[in-house]
């Protein structure tokens, strides 16, 4: 029997229960059934631990006052104890590009299995593909639905692979992180700091408040040097601890790769 895939396994258990609507994935009667006991308390230095002992685990969510966060917690160490029986987890799933736990390729499972448990992609791929060119504001309104954070869902989008679209972090630093539908062209290079003609610098700089988007010039996100001939959509909202989340839909098909794009018809 072939090894399945994290994602895999999540859709495979909503399938098994039935599952065919946002309302009905209850995440804690699914690992109650997977036979995790969840509790919640207050945690110092990481959102969720895992113990396990025979046919059964007890999860120690850590109390916040994001629901989607304390879903996504117990989705995560469902995943671990489906995935990786046999060990215990202190884990941080707060933040995609950090974790405690020195098993990164374990915790990285583990996010990929909750990710689909929460927004299986037989539920989600229908809403986004009947929203044609969203905005944040569109992905907010969809994240609520499934009550999951607004950047777990992004990121869910662009590994949909169903629209155009690179989904990044910034703070003052510079990039965080940043997702893309796998057909857009790895070729375009996002920009490490925010352009000051960006939306989102704005936001990040005080100048504009919540949501902003609209046309810009390709070459305000990318360092390529024929960027400058493009165009794009921004939209960009506030993010969590002072950042900014940014989704870019490449609606020029001439941005894609000539010969083959997955969406547009061949040259």
């Amino acid at each position: 029997m072939p090894i399945q895939r994290p994602g895999q396994r999540a859709e495979q258990l909503v399938e098994e229960m039935s599952i065919t609507s946002a309302a009905d994935l209850d995440v804690e009667a699914i690992a109650f059934d997977q036979g995790i006991e969840i509790r919640y308390e207050r945690l110092n230095g990481c959102e969720a631990t895992l113990v396990g002992y025979g046919a059964k685990a007890i999860a120690t969510i850590r109390r916040s006052t994001s629901r989607g966060r304390e879903r996504f917690s117990i989705a995560h160490e469902t995943g671990h104890w489906l995935l990786h029986k046999g060990k215990s987890f202190r884990c941080r799933v707060d933040d995609i590009v950090q974790n405690y736990s020195s098993e990164a390729a374990l915790e990285k499972e583990a996010d990929q299995f909750a990710s689909h448990l929460l927004m299986p992609t037989a539920i989600v791929r229908p809403i986004i593909k009947s929203l044609a060119k969203p905005s944040l504001r569109d992905l907010q309104r969809v994240a609520d639905d499934f009550d999951v954070s607004l950047q777990a869902m992004s990121i869910r989008l662009a590994a949909l692979d169903t629209l155009p679209v690179i989904v990044a972090c910034y703070s003052k630093i510079g990039l965080k992180w940043q997702s893309r539908a796998a057909h857009v062209p790895s070729k375009w290079r996002l920009k490490r700091a925010l352009d000051d003609d960006s939306f989102a610098y704005d936001i990040l700089n005080g100048q504009a408040d919540g949501n902003k988007g609209g046309k810009q010039s390709a070459d305000t996100w990318f360092e390529n040097d024929d960027a400058d001939d493009f165009e794009l959509l921004e939209s960009s909202m506030p993010s969590v601890s002072g950042q900014v989340l940014v989704m870019l839909y490449l609606n020029d098909l001439e941005m894609f790769e000539r010969g083959y794009s997955r969406y547009a018809k061949k040259d």
